[in-house]
């Protein structure tokens, strides 16, 4: 988390009154209140990151604050602000219902591996017969970006929409897709045309600088992909295994995991990094059919097979 970036958030809370002291705006950070102050407003802007708007909102009540999201509006921050919709309806959710049953979504953004899973593992010669199925739910829900990674990324060795007036050839990470624009870059190799990944700006401030990050293990396993500004160009191209470097990062872990159901000799160094998000990750992977997808997954350093137990992060 010492990646990310905190000064919206510092700048945020020095308005509603607290003294912050950290270097540069960034971890380790101490900070001073003197408690709740009633009608105070702050701004915080989401160009680099939604979730300090969120917390923010969801302390407002407490705190007695106004909060003013600049650049919820923004066709360029489309992803963004659809979490603060999320944020703000499930605050409305809790203020005016009263000994309910709330219903909470899926994550759209780590349901992304396992409908690119299904996607990578399904047979090139038949478009109906399903190897991977996720679960999608009946009631309405609230907006997440990533619940349009569906979308683009279509069995068998399809992307783009289905109907072919409509293909597209780029992805905007601020306008369609948010952290599912990291599976979608890492199964590319495999799809039936080259795709362009743009905007890719905000990656580069998360848990790792992950448009590098992308761009190296992909072409570690023999990708041909080009970097050029915040945009990433990726090519058809056949795949070997290698060694991942995950940075730490959850999410370049899980990516490569999945490629590595349809890439033999795919090793993920620090596996265990998944337990920010999802610490059973692997343990999905290798449960039977149909609560899993029935991998085997094996010790990089001793090929001996890894058992259930064995695969949770803690």
């Amino acid at each position: 988390m010492n990646e990310r970036p905190k000064a919206a958030l510092f700048q945020a809370l020095r308005e509603l009154g607290y003294r912050v002291e950290s270097p540069n705006d960034k971890l380790p950070a101490t900070i001073y209140g003197s408690g709740p102050k009633a009608r105070t407003k702050c701004s915080v802007n989401i160009e680099e990151s939604s979730q300090f708007a969120s917390a923010l909102l969801l302390c407002a009540k407490v705190g007695g604050w106004e909060i003013e999201v600049v650049g919820e509006d923004s066709v360029e921050r489309l992803g963004e602000s659809l979490y603060i919709t999320l944020t703000k309806g499930l605050i409305c959710g809790f203020e005016n219902f009263k000994n309910f049953t709330y219903p909470i979504d899926p994550d759209d953004s780590s349901s992304s591996y396992f409908k690119a899973a299904g996607w990578l593992l399904a047979p090139i010669s038949s478009d109906s017969i399903q190897t991977v199925k996720v679960k999608e739910p009946v009631e309405a829900r609230l907006p997440q970006p990533d619940v349009m990674f569906s979308g683009y990324f279509r069995w068998p060795n399809h992307i783009g929409w289905p109907d072919a007036k409509t293909k597209v050839s780029e992805i905007s990470r601020s306008r369609d897709l948010a952290d599912s624009i990291m599976t979608a870059i890492t199964i590319t190799p495999f799809a039936n045309r080259s795709m362009k990944f743009t905007d890719l700006g905000r990656l580069r401030v998360q848990e790792t600088e992950r448009v590098v990050a992308l761009r190296t293990e992909l072409t570690k396993c023999g990708a041909k992909v080009v970097e050029e500004g915040d945009t990433l160009t990726v090519w058809p191209s056949p795949l070997h295994g290698a060694e991942i470097e995950t940075y730490n990062d959850h999410r370049m872990a899980m990516c490569f995991a999945i490629l590595g159901l349809k890439v033999p000799g795919i090793k993920i160094k620090n596996p265990a990094c998944v337990k920010k998000t999802f610490p059973n990750f692997f343990q999905k992977l290798a449960t039977p059919p149909p609560k899993g997808l029935g991998a085997t997954i094996l010790d990089a350093k001793t090929g001996k097979k890894l058992e259930l137990n064995e695969l949770f992060a803690d």
